[in-house]
């Protein structure tokens, strides 16, 4: 059985790349116990690719991953809300807005990814980290609820949650939004495997605090 199911976006906004895919790719490339899939940036296939892929594969743990232009840290978010309010259009050129991801689901989900413990341990490598307390409204906040949605539901005892990336600096070239190389997006996405593998309960530092 696998032990982690990662997932990373297509491409989305008019963009050639997207980290999240890249980096996730370059990860399950060295590692036997890990395997990616990419889902589409498409609010109505999104989870069905999800689901279909634990299906599949039967993790013990669930590590979705997308891009976060603008932001410079590797960010492990802490709640997903069941709201989609999309920005811009997804790639089938949807655009739904105040709509609920689960109608009738809970307001909120919380990760149950050790996000403090697996901010520490980036940090300690030297990479960029902090926790998230907003996964944004668009496709991967709804992928984050909807993940946790299974999860509580149907996948009783499968542990699960998202990480957001910041740019490639091939991406943050065209603009003045902060970078990071894809093979170290990855080394900090195998720190968060790692620490979610091994650690049951998260730290109690405040996040702020965190070093």
């Amino acid at each position: 059985m696998t032990s982690v199911l990662l997932t990373g976006f297509e491409p989305f906004g008019g963009e050639r790349v997207n980290p999240s895919w890249q980096a996730v790719s370059l990860l399950t490339g060295r590692r036997r116990d890990t395997v990616a899939v990419e889902l589409p940036c498409v609010f109505s296939r999104s989870l069905v690719t999800l689901r279909d892929a634990i299906d599949e594969y039967r993790p013990e743990l669930v590590i979705c991953v997308g891009q976060a232009g603008g932001r410079a840290d590797v960010t492990p978010e802490r709640v997903a809300i069941n709201l989609i309010d999309a920005r811009i259009p997804d790639n089938a050129g949807s655009q739904p807005v105040d709509v609920p991801v689960i109608p009738g689901g809970p307001s909120a989900y919380f990760t149950t990814l050790p996000v403090k413990a697996s901010v520490a341990g980036i940090k300690n490598a030297g990479l960029p980290a902090s926790v998230s307390h907003t996964a944004g409204t668009y496709v991967c906040n709804q992928v984050f609820y909807g993940l946790m949605h299974l999860l509580d539901n149907d996948f009783p005892g499968v542990r699960g949650g998202f990480v957001h990336i910041p740019y490639t600096p091939e991406q943050a070239a065209r603009t003045t939004a902060p970078s990071l190389a894809t093979h170290r997006a990855a080394e900090a996405l195998e720190i968060i495997v790692d620490t979610a593998l091994s650690v049951t309960e998260d730290l109690s530092t405040p996040a702020g605090t965190l070093h």
